[in-house]
């Protein structure tokens, strides 16, 4: 049995038991040729979470066979730091970004949607080959916590996210992909991610409570799904919630 030497940085050793974190360790090397890729998710890494890996100080794309005793170096994305290497280990991500998220990220797909992101939601409808497929096909991110769905191969950009809290994640998401100048808020549809356009009173007026006929008068309407929306109690609230999130990257 022949021994390899990884490193991995930064934040990527959330993902490693406590022997393994911020040092550098032996891993053993079967016979048969084995890709980095590969030794890098049998340490329970998803490919997704890596942006750089050097081989001796090379860079190198996942499918390098790893060699006796080569040290591996494994990075995950920076978000102020420009590496400039001709080894890509994936295109560069669709412009604007698109996201999808899998059946346990409801909230979270809620509050992109707010924020003005393209973020799909299927609640429970699509299994993870479903999931990763149709995140290859469309180039979205797909969103998880479970690391076996962001292993499969068809996945081409993803994030694991760290926590289960809703809030937190959004915050995650918006510092991973470098998203807060793009943020454009009352811009998608809370329940369907169709696009909000503004529609006069009288086309949407069968549709309003009397109160709500009485007291507003500018209203918009989901291109996708027609959900009316206006700047009621609600819109303060989700406001009050934006005013919060943002505060936060000033």
């Amino acid at each position: 049995m022949n021994t390899a030497f990884f490193r991995f940085y930064a934040d990527l050793n959330y993902f490693l038991p406590k022997d393994k974190k911020q040092r550098t360790f032996p891993y053993p090397i079967y016979d048969g040729d084995q890709s980095v890729k590969h030794l890098i998710e049998a340490q329970g890494i998803p490919h997704t979470e890596v942006d750089l890996i050097l081989a001796d100080g090379q860079a190198v794309d996942f499918n390098h066979i790893v060699q006796r005793d080569e040290h591996i170096s494994i990075y995950p994305a920076f978000s102020s730091l420009a590496i400039e290497t001709e080894t890509k280990l994936r295109p560069p991500l669709p412009d604007p970004i698109r996201f999808l998220l899998d059946n346990h990220l409801g909230r979270l797909a809620r509050y992109l949607r707010l924020l003005g992101f393209d973020a799909l939601y299927f609640n429970n409808e699509l299994d993870d080959e479903q999931l990763s497929n149709l995140s290859h096909e469309s180039q979205r991110v797909l969103l998880s916590r479970d690391r076996g769905l962001l292993k499969r191969s068809q996945v081409i950009y993803g994030y694991c996210l760290r926590t289960t809290d809703s809030y937190d994640q959004l915050k995650s998401v918006i510092r991973r992909f470098q998203l807060v100048d793009k943020i454009e808020p009352w811009k998608r549809c809370l329940r369907c991610n169709g696009i909000l356009q503004p529609v006069e009173k009288d086309v949407v007026m069968e549709s309003l409570q009397p109160k709500t006929k009485l007291y507003f008068e500018e209203f918009q309407q989901c291109a996708a799904c027609n959900q009316v929306y206006w700047r009621g109690s609600h819109t303060e609230n989700l406001q009050a919630f934006l005013d919060r999130f943002l505060s936060e990257f000033t």
